[in-house]
């Protein structure tokens, strides 16, 4: 993503805004409510247009154009999304939701597959597969979010606010989970988060965003927790 202006109608929410992730990394992008984290993750899934700059995937020694691409497209370059809010069908069975995820062409055939590692990762689905996705608690449909993402058969996973609304002990089983899944699968991820703490376990490397531009960026986690603007919005120094 290169120099990326974006927004909704005539509010500008993101400002030439330049990241990198490279394959096999955990890349964090740490920032607060309504600083453009949900916007920018939006924008690699083709869900917001950007007015300005360029989005790209480079795979297998192309260099794909994500802004021209509608969002099934991208997702069938192998990318997936965990929404912020998990973004269920709460009226379908876990198995259902599970089996939604791997609508990817590419995924058909990893089907059987894909579940079984799906259940193994996560249990408690296996026991619920046949239980309604909104009858579940907040921790179990974030599992379930994130395992529906993994049915698409990904390279890449972008993952957006995966603790709001989690109990501080479900959002580090969570992170964890995501770390695990991680190396597990050899994925790319990119994760949308407030928690500065929780972030930091599993991010390679990271971002600040601040009212829609990147003020930092961190080469290590080391570098993102000596920064001023962390010690000043998320370890109260």
């Amino acid at each position: 993503m290169h120099d990326v202006d974006a927004g909704y109608g005539a509010v500008r929410v993101l400002h030439h805004v330049s990241i990198e992730v490279r394959e096999g990394e955990t890349v964090a992008l740490l920032g607060t409510n309504g600083n453009g984290k949900s916007t920018l993750i939006k924008c690699i899934m083709g869900i917001v247009r950007p007015e300005a700059g360029e989005i790209f995937l480079e795979t297998d020694g192309t260099r794909v154009d994500l802004t021209k691409r509608p969002t099934e497209e991208i997702v069938g370059l192998g990318i997936a999304m965990v929404p912020e809010g998990r973004r269920l069908f709460p009226k379908l069975t876990v198995q259902e939701n599970l089996l939604l995820g791997a609508y990817r062409p590419q995924a058909r055939g990893d089907i059987a597959r894909n579940l079984a590692f799906c259940f193994e990762a996560f249990p408690v689905l296996r026991a619920r597969r046949k239980q309604l996705a909104g009858s579940m608690s907040g921790g179990e449909q974030q599992m379930l979010a994130v395992a529906r993402a993994l049915m698409s058969s990904p390279r890449i996973l972008l993952v957006d606010e995966p603790s709001v609304g989690l109990a501080p002990i479900l959002v580090n089983r969570v992170i964890g989970k995501i770390k695990e899944l991680k190396e597990r699968h050899h994925l790319t991820v990119l994760m949308a988060e407030q928690n500065f703490n929780q972030a930091t376990k599993i991010a390679d490397r990271g971002y600040i965003i601040v009212h829609g531009k990147i003020e930092f960026e961190g080469h290590s986690t080391q570098e993102l927790r000596e920064h001023e603007l962390v010690k000043k919005y998320y370890l109260g120094v």
